[in-house]
């Protein structure tokens, strides 16, 4: 049979523009390419402007995530200016980002994945029927009551910020809120009723306290089997129709994860420093290598971009992000052999291409370095490893499992406050290098800035797409979703379900339209949307 190439045009269903083009020999994908079409710019936009600007541009960079830009871009300036965050403002930013994260969940299982298992490809499913009558597109029983529920939590995000997206609260020295008793007992009752409303009685089928026990795969299976409240909820469906339809058999991808960690404690990063925030959040960050077995902390310096296969003018070699210029070229053609993206690849200097998202930040919560107090959880570690390594399957384990501990955060930010503390202290503006990093619901996101004569000399941005979305590196390595798409089996070339599968798996906040086409003919084997 003759390889047949698809190009896929776009692969997500948010925002944005990433192409993927893939080689099938045989009902196997045997090459990949992701390609972003869009340039935006931002740190081209940034030069020259007042430093706090970036407080105002880069939560435009993404329309659900923006909070943990503005986080980033906060915590930039306070390195590079030297400020004391007080202990509220540190818990305010941390509430902000955990409840945008919450929201995002929900939104993209039931919005951006789970409409997938609809797909006639499945019909053969015993879990078919179910799936349709749940997670069909804007009819599905779940579908909307998780899309409606996802509003909830960023409510508590407006009560901080006014309004969301595109808060600017969080600013260099603190917030610029000062939230009443009020606010506070309207965010408990917001809370609850993403609890008592979908948490528990759909996703789950039983209390945070019983899911909470859950240590190991063992364990997992356990819960999944003893209860048929648990079997039935919506993650006990997903699961089981999952292995039913092979999704854990596929979408491996680079093997090495990396996270930033996130949720900076109030106590402990009040004085905040490059050198300082590993030691200080509680989330904590790390790189987890697969092919060893071992864990070991993730510092800002290791971070390199490789521009071989991309559209900018600034050689070949591997950059510390701080150190680019960003001089994008015009008028450019796709040549697979060359340069085919905006994107960069961005790799660790040592390690290589890393895989950032829900499933890094699980892997690497499983590791025994960092700080004893730091938060472990050894269960999606032990999954991986009893299932035989990533899969689609797994990374949206990863992303779901996630929420019980943001939820049991967000109570723990409520319960911390003192309203009567101060929320933010004046800094003193001055010339300087600063990073700011978290985790976005996608994955790694950080900032750097520099300042000169009072104005943003550098701004570059790192976010969970770059690393995930970008080409070939200089030595010719694939990308963590190009590389996650080898071995992807394609049951109608016409309709390339499982491409989407492994792409969204990732999360790419991208829009969809999928051309595909004949690589010895050139003839369209289809042309459609998905999104």
């Amino acid at each position: 049979m003759p390889i047949q190439t698809l190009d896929i045009s776009p692969v997500g269903r948010v925002e944005g523009d990433l192409d993927v083009r893939v080689e099938i020999d045989n009902g196997y994908v045997t090459n990949a390419w992701t390609h972003a079409e869009l340039f935006r710019g931002f740190e081209i936009i940034l030069r020259g402007k007042d430093p706090q600007a970036g407080l105002i541009v880069t939560p435009r960079i993404c329309g659900i995530c923006g909070g943990s830009h503005l986080s980033s871009a906060s915590w930039a300036l306070d390195t590079a200016w030297g400020n004391e965050v007080p202990r509220n403002a540190i818990l305010a930013r941390n509430l902000g980002q955990i409840v945008e994260t919450m929201q995002s969940i929900p939104r993209y299982f039931y919005g951006l994945f789970a409409i997938d298992l609809t797909n006639k490809n499945y019909r053969r499913s015993h879990f078919y029927d179910e799936a349709c009558r749940r997670f069909a597109a804007f009819t599905g029983k779940s579908y909307e009551i998780g899309i409606t529920i996802s509003g909830k939590p960023v409510e508590i995000y407006a009560l901080l910020g006014g309004q969301w997206p595109h808060s600017s609260y969080m600013v260099p020295g603190g917030v610029m809120c000062a939230p009443t008793l009020t606010d506070i007992t309207r965010a408990w009752a917001i809370l609850e009723y993403f609890r008592t409303n979908w948490l528990e009685p759909l996703w789950l089928g039983c209390s945070l306290e019983r899911y909470e026990e859950i240590q190991s795969y063992e364990d997992f299976q356990k819960w999944l089997n003893e209860d048929v409240k648990h079997r039935e909820s919506d993650l006990g469906l997903y699961w089981r129709m999952g292995l039913d339809i092979g999704l854990d058999r596929y979408g491996a991808g680079v093997g090495k994860y990396v996270t930033w960690g996130y949720i900076p404690h109030e106590d402990k990063y009040n004085h905040p420093t490059i050198e300082g925030r590993n030691a200080a959040v509680i989330m904590k960050s790390g790189v987890y290598d697969s092919f060893t077995d071992t864990h070991a902390l993730m510092n800002q310096s290791f971070a390199r971009e490789n521009l071989t296969h991309s559209w900018y003018d600034e050689g070949k070699e591997d950059w510390h992000p701080s150190d680019r210029t960003t001089n994008p070229i015009n008028n450019n053609q796709k040549d697979f052999t060359g340069a085919y993206s905006w994107s960069s690849a961005v790799l660790h200097q040592d390690l290589g291409r890393l895989e950032a998202g829900p499933l890094a930040r699980q892997l690497v919560a499983g590791g025994n370095h960092g700080e004893s107090w730091q938060h472990y959880d050894p269960f999606i570690l032990d999954t991986f490893k009893k299932m035989g390594g990533a899969s689609v399957h797994l990374r949206q384990l990863g992303r779901v499992h996630e929420i019980v501990k943001l939820y049991r955060q967000a109570e723990r930010c409520l319960k911390e406050f003192k309203l009567n503390d101060p929320w933010y202290i004046k800094p003193e503006e001055k010339d300087g290098k600063g990073w700011g990093a978290t985790e976005a619901a996608r994955g790694a996101l950080c900032h750097w800035v520099e300042i000169e004569k009072g104005k943003i000399k550098q701004y570059q941005v790192i976010a969970p797409g770059t690393w995930n979305i970008g080409p070939r590196d200089g030595a010719g390595q694939l990308g963590p979703i190009e590389k996650a798409l080898i071995g992807t089996p394609i049951q109608d070339p016409k309709d390339p379900v499982e491409v989407g599968h492994v792409a969204r798996s990732f999360d790419s906040c991208l829009v969809c339209t999928v051309h595909a086409h004949d690589a010895k003919t050139g003839e369209e084997l289809a042309r459609f949307r998905t999104a």
